[in-house]
């Protein structure tokens, strides 16, 4: 996978989603499905989404048994998305059974869809994992933790923040793809999140790729935030 700027289309229905692409014409673009969109629409969004020739990342973070993660994503892997993902936390066994799942359900002759795993979203502060989550390691061991884990489970990656790319990178090298949401420009408001940073710095702490949500869905020209952010996040005229 190249080093993609990923749009989340974080839209309550397929009308919303299709009136926001219309300004970015026929290019091809890397877009996140998520829950709020995929729960509504169901297929149908990714179906729409390829036949635009866009990649998709499918953001649903599965977390329950090992059979049941096994069984979703032989059905996902059916419909051609790119990326899916898990949470770390559901363990080694839940992540072997998601890629195995995968990769029953893939056809014959295609690649499985590269699966990565949450570490700790980037809502998440040292105070809420201390306190609600009665995690007592540091925020960033624990990212390294569950990163070794998913590995060791034979994933491709995690969805971290961008401030613990370079931690990652080192222990388990710069194949190991960090996808990191999180992304935010510098005049933006913060919002919900906790660990964020511009599209320079993710790239400067060396992100596989970015995700990026309201910056670009919310902006007043959504077409020409995302061609800066870009821009900043491919290093251009940088």
């Amino acid at each position: 996978m190249q080093r993609p700027l990923i749009i989340a289309l974080d839209f309550p229905n397929l009308p919303s989603a299709k009136d926001f692409l219309k300004d970015f014409g026929e290019e091809p673009l890397f877009v996140k499905v998520g829950m709020e969109l995929y729960y509504q629409e169901g297929p149908a969004v990714i179906h729409f989404l390829k036949e635009q020739g866009h990649s998709i990342f499918l953001d649903l973070k599965l977390h329950d048994i090992p059979n049941t993660v096994y069984s979703s994503m032989k059905r996902l892997a059916g419909l051609g998305v790119d990326l899916v993902n898990v949470h770390a936390a559901g363990g080694r066994g839940m992540m072997v059974a998601a890629r195995e799942g995968l990769e029953a359900g893939t056809t014959m002759g295609q690649s499985r869809p590269k699966c990565i795993a949450v570490t700790q979203l980037t809502s998440t502060t040292e105070e809420v994992m201390r306190n609600e989550l009665l995690i007592e390691r540091d925020l960033l061991d624990v990212v390294a933790l569950y990163s070794t884990m998913t590995k060791d489970s034979g994933l491709d990656g995690v969805v971290c923040s961008s401030l613990e790319v370079p931690v990652i990178n080192r222990k388990l090298g710069t194949e190991f793809m960090t996808v990191t949401p999180g992304i935010r420009q510098a005049s933006d408001e913060v919002g919900d999140q906790a660990r964020v940073v511009t599209p320079e710095k993710a790239r400067e702490l060396g992100s596989t790729a970015i995700v990026v949500g309201r910056s670009i869905t919310r902006a007043k020209n959504p077409l020409q935030t995302y061609k800066q952010m870009k821009a900043a996040w491919e290093g251009v005229g940088v």
